[in-house]
């Protein structure tokens, strides 16, 4: 099977989680600002799909070159081998982006590498008239940065982070790969207890079942690979699905909760949770911060609470920050881990953190506060 130079793309801060996530399925990666490279077959495009959990796409480089100008970068995208990948009657349709480039109108780019694959592609298929793409979907992208080409073939489709369970949510929803991130920096281990106390539609909950189950998060929903007759052989799909399920444990008994004051987030994260087939592994209930306890040992606790980034919210989300520490500061067993755009969390929560890391929720910077528990044996 032909092997594929590959890029996982990924958001900001996060990227070095998609490469120890490659280098669990067993990749040798290249971790870069915002993407990993890494080689293989069409097979490992269909695991890689499968079982990212903090990745946003899965891309094939089609090419890369350094171009000043039109001409340079019509006649080298015109010479790569497009009909390896493109079926005569393919559609590929394409996106472009320009960052410190000379090259810098996006449209013009963006209309010169098509003219250039069509130019190829009716060359090599001996075509007079216009190609048809009416066939399926093959989504280029043209990323120029400091004048180097990066050519690539999308063979995700809709963002990885979009597993099909989210059924409803709330008003500032964290994406699943943002929420799995979370779970997987909390080096959570599945037969300790989990809590998010502040858990919305109950994302964070979910993708830590996922992860305590070793279910693959792509495991319900498809991949536009998956239309491409031409080149995804037949069965391959559905081996990999099957390989897939054989490897979760479904068996493994976990004790996950989330909870929120708002009880329309906790009917939406009921939905949520049995649209993932998860009903039974986490209890959802209604109960404010301050109205929490437990007596049990060597938790971990992952929090995404409002920001407060309207001043009139402020006082509000600060003084959930301080019911937060009175309340988790004596738990010395459990791990705590806040995300959170108010860089004063600190202050508020009583505590300096173990230690902070940089992520972003989208376009927003956030600080990951880590307060790291003395496991009890």
């Amino acid at each position: 099977m032909q092997k594929f130079h590959l890029i996982a793309t990924a958001a900001a801060g996060i990227e070095a989680l998609v490469g120890k996530e490659l280098r669990a399925l067993g990749y040798e990666t290249q971790v870069e600002n915002g993407r990993v490279r890494f080689e293989g077959d069409l097979r490992d495009i269909m695991v890689a799909n499968l079982w990212l959990r903090t990745a946003d796409r899965v891309k094939i480089i089609v090419g890369e070159f350094d171009a000043t100008d039109f001409d340079s970068l019509f006649e080298q995208t015109k010479a790569l081998p497009w009909e390896d990948l493109l079926p005569i009657d393919a559609a590929f349709p394409v996106e472009g982006k320009s960052h410190r480039s000379q090259l810098h109108n996006v449209p013009s780019v963006q209309a010169i590498v098509k003219k250039a694959i069509v130019d190829r592609l009716t060359e090599v298929y001996h075509r007079r008239t216009r190609l048809s793409e009416t066939g399926a979907t093959y989504p280029l992208e043209v990323a120029i940065n400091k004048d180097h080409v990066l050519l690539t073939l999308d063979t995700t489709g809709p963002s990885l982070f979009k597993r099909g369970y989210r059924k409803g949510k709330g008003g500032a929803p964290l994406k699943e790969n943002m929420a799995a991130a979370l779970v997987m920096l909390a080096h959570w281990f599945p037969d300790n207890p989990f809590v998010d106390p502040v858990c919305g539609s109950g994302t964070i909950p979910i993708e830590a079942a996922l992860i305590g189950h070793n279910i693959a998060p792509g495991i319900n929903r498809g991949f536009q690979c998956e239309h491409w007759v031409n080149l995804m052989p037949e069965n391959l799909s559905d081996d990999v699905r099957d390989e897939a399920d054989t490897k979760a444990d479904y068996d493994i008994e976990l004790d996950i909760h989330g909870y929120d004051i708002d009880q329309n987030m906790i009917d939406i994260a009921q939905r949520n949770c049995q649209a993932a087939g998860l009903t039974h592994d986490i209890t959802f209930k209604q109960l404010a911060v301050k109205d929490w306890h437990t007596d049990k040992i060597n938790g971990v606790i992952v929090a995404n609470p409002p920001y407060g980034e309207r001043l009139s919210d402020q006082e509000s989300v600060r003084e959930l920050y301080r019911q937060m520490g009175e309340i988790y500061r004596p738990m010395t067993t459990w791990s705590k881990y806040i995300l959170t755009a108010d860089l004063e969390f600190e202050t508020y929560y009583g505590q300096k953190a173990t230690k902070r890391r940089k992520l972003y929720n989208g376009a927003l910077r956030t600080d990951l506060f880590q307060y790291w528990g003395k496991k009890q044996r």
